[in-house]
């Protein structure tokens, strides 16, 4: 039974969007492992970007900043 864990910011991403994600990467898996979709498990993570950190510095500061 695959596992998948997906973390994104939380910034905009619709219901759609995410179900496109959780079709994807169960057909991912399907198309290269082989596995079955009916016991493929994805999980979508939304993270504030206050609490999401790159290069020493939130999300939220390289956002304001333009990087």
């Amino acid at each position: 039974m695959p596992y998948v864990n997906i973390k994104i910011t939380n910034e905009d991403v619709t219901p759609e969007k995410k179900a496109a994600l959780i079709k994807g990467a169960t057909q991912l898996l399907v198309d290269v492992l082989g596995k079955s979709p009916a016991t493929t498990v994805v999980v979508i993570d939304e993270v504030d970007t206050d609490n999401w950190g790159i290069g020493g510095e939130t999300v939220t500061n390289r956002r304001k900043e333009g990087k």
